[in-house]
């Protein structure tokens, strides 16, 4: 793993970048207060579908246009986005805002911003999954007028945290979104 240090806005941001040279590449958000291992089992799981992973350590420095100025920095034109609870919140903003630079969404624990009554997010048009534990589904239900593309909702009853408690079912929804056919 390759942990690299980026200038972002006023502070930088530390990313743990592996997995195989590959053209298909996952930015993963974790939330606030994760650990910075949160992604490790889901990378490795992701490592083994051919796909490049961008795990950021937090996300205290980072909003629409840092999180942007990240991808230039490690030269990430094309990027598949994975939030968890914060995280998935900086997620659909980005999706939401940044047309054309994000391929797909997994929103992890989170709908949709104006799903929960938080105006001025717009609607996103990129293949989106929500993956939820016990307890979410109303609220990523909900998501689905908000997306203008493809949308599929993930329940896993009995979990309360899909990152830590389900990597392998999480990574199966990334490796879904991720693949061209």
């Amino acid at each position: 793993m390759e942990l690299t240090r980026v200038a972002v806005g006023s502070g930088s941001c530390t990313v743990r970048i592996d997995g195989p040279v590959s053209k298909h590449a996952v930015l993963l958000l974790p939330g606030k207060g994760d650990p910075v291992d949160l992604y490790d089992d889901v990378c490795e799981r992701l490592h083994h579908s051919d796909l490049r992973t961008v795990a950021v350590e937090s996300i205290e420095n980072l909003d629409e246009t840092s999180a942007v100025v990240l991808l230039d920095e490690l030269n990430i034109a094309w990027v598949n986005l994975v939030g968890h609870r914060e995280g998935a919140e900086l997620a659909w903003l980005l999706a939401a805002r940044q047309f054309g630079r994000f391929a797909s969404l997994i929103a992890v624990d989170r709908g949709h911003p104006s799903a929960s009554e938080i105006a001025g997010v717009p609607p996103v048009e990129v293949p989106t999954t929500v993956v939820v534990g016990s307890g979410g589904r109303a609220i990523a239900d909900a998501s689905g007028r908000f997306v203008y593309s493809d949308f599929r909702v993930t329940e896993l009853p009995g979990v309360d945290d899909v990152v830590k408690s389900a990597p392998a079912e999480l990574a199966t929804e990334i490796v879904l979104r991720t693949s061209p056919w």
